[in-house]
């Protein structure tokens, strides 16, 4: 592996030449650049481009935010579909594991809350489900896959978590959604992807409020910002 980072930090320069000027596809990089696509390399590379450290920033914000992501849902509930109503119940209906399940609900929350489409976003299928029906049309996501049985709990089982990219998973077998959703924002900087216009905002506030990489941002995440900080 050490071998791996040292080649691809030489290589990074040419790298980010063909990324951003020739703009390729993920699937080229994919042949191009394997290395890009491992999970320690996704990380290096959000390094070299931005100096921070991907996993550890990401779940440090989410821990500092995730309380009171929830609580400004909960005040704002009314505001929303029921998909906010339907989020908050299954998080109250959780007795184990609480700050896991809380950075998942407010991952989950958050696109509702900045009025992006999370059905753009969060992607659910079960085991005996194609993968390629859920994944169609995808251009940026993370899919959950799930066991095709419901036991007396009426919950079911994740088996895998996956993020998708152009259509195909790019990287699977993940252990959470928190975690799949920090590689997928790794692999949006390392592969230069402009955010999802229908999740921009989402992304935004990842970028701007999680990892403090913009110095400026859209009124809509200003607005977000201000709730969210009178909260902390």
């Amino acid at each position: 592996m050490a071998l791996i980072t040292q080649k691809m930090d030489i290589t990074f320069s040419l790298r980010r030449k063909e990324v951003v000027e020739m703009q390729p596809l993920v699937k080229e990089m994919q042949l191009r650049w394997p290395a890009l696509f491992l999970k320690e390399q996704i990380c290096a590379e959000f390094s070299r481009i931005t100096t921070k450290d991907l996993m550890g920033t990401f779940m440090t914000a989410l821990d500092t935010y995730s309380l009171w992501l929830i609580k400004l849902y909960r005040v704002r509930t009314a505001a929303f579909r029921n998909d906010m109503d339907s989020l908050l119940q299954k998080f109250d209906e959780q007795v184990s594991n609480i700050v896991q399940h809380r950075r998942t609900i407010s991952l989950e929350g958050l696109p509702i809350f900045v009025r992006d489409d999370e059905t753009k976003l969060f992607l659910t299928c079960l085991d005996t489900d194609p993968v390629e029906r859920a994944t169609r049309g995808v251009t940026v996501g993370i899919l959950t896959v799930l066991e095709d049985y419901v036991g007396s709990n009426s919950q079911s089982t994740v088996i895998n978590t996956a993020i998708v990219l152009e259509e195909d998973i790019i990287l699977d077998d993940l252990p959470d959604l928190p975690t799949a959703f920090a590689y997928l924002f790794g692999l949006l900087y390392g592969l230069n992807m402009e955010f999802p216009k229908e999740l921009k905002y989402t992304f935004e506030a990842v970028q701007h409020i999680f990892m403090e990489l913009t110095s400026t941002c859209s009124q809509r995440i200003r607005s977000f910002k201000t709730k969210l900080l009178t909260k902390v």
